[in-house]
């Protein structure tokens, strides 16, 4: 391990930060272009990454904290910052071919618009857990993954297959013709989320935060469903709403 000055450039590489992120992108075939280690931390999982790091011949270069505390992008380092590749995303056909491998129908997760990178990286760690095949995302207006989305997601992002996309309407389309059935969530729909089928191909839509779908998503979604509200809040997080209808496939499926 040796000593390097970081410039100020660093600030705009891609990175990954936090021990289990970094742990979980080590077992990946991502390239890494080197692991910032604070100096002193030498203890726990950090001789882990460490040992991973120089059996793959990873650069590993050892700096003062305060250099980590300057380039952080999440605030939270954990004394150790990966830096690496752009995110590989995929194509829309991968995610079906995904899908087609295992031999399952298609569960499909399209975010029309979340501009929060912690929803984000939350909604990718319940979509791993939960089976989704592949999200899709749109390049504009919308958050792409970065490395608060790669905290967030505990390492999750490095297991999802992620498509970004210049028109979600256009994509929708392209999913109707493939077999799939779209389901949008919104507030004002009639019909409850629990009351689908959900066994089938589908793509589940969630939109953005404070906003919803937009209108002509909406109008191009098959069923739109909603979620029981009981309190005086009319309104869910992205990421807990797209929990709670995730897992009602997840318990359709596994009967």
């Amino acid at each position: 391990m040796k000593n390097e000055n970081i410039n100020n450039k660093e600030k705009f590489s891609d990175q990954i930060e936090g021990r289990n992120s970094i742990l979980e992108l080590l077992e990946t075939d991502r390239d890494i272009n080197k692991i910032m280690v604070a100096k002193g931390e030498k203890h726990g999982s950090i001789n882990k990454i460490l040992a991973i790091a120089k059996e793959r011949k990873i650069v590993v270069v050892e700096v003062e904290k305060q250099k980590l505390n300057q380039i952080s992008q999440t605030e939270n380092h954990q004394g150790v910052i990966a830096m690496v590749a752009p995110f590989n995303y995929c194509e829309i056909e991968d995610i079906l071919e995904y899908a087609k491998q295992k031999n399952e129908n298609p569960f499909v997760l399209i975010l029309d618009g979340i501009e929060d990178p912690h929803n984000l990286g939350s909604i990718i760690r319940t979509a791993e857990t939960a089976g989704v095949h592949g999200i899709i995302i749109p390049k504009r207006r919308a958050v792409g993954v970065n490395s608060t989305v790669e905290k967030t997601s505990a390492g999750a992002v490095e297991h999802m297959k992620i498509a970004r996309v210049n028109n979600i309407n256009d994509t929708i389309k392209f999913l109707k013709e493939q077999g799939l059935w779209i389901y949008g969530t919104d507030g004002s729909a009639k019909d409850y989320y629990y009351n689908q089928d959900f066994n089938g191909a589908i793509a589940i839509v969630i939109g953005s935060e404070g906003f919803g779908m937009n209108r002509l998503v909406k109008e191009n979604c098959d069923v739109l469903v909603k979620i029981p509200m009981k309190g005086k809040i009319t309104s869910l997080n992205a990421s807990v709403s797209a929990g709670i209808v995730m897992y009602e496939v997840v318990k359709q499926r596994i009967k």
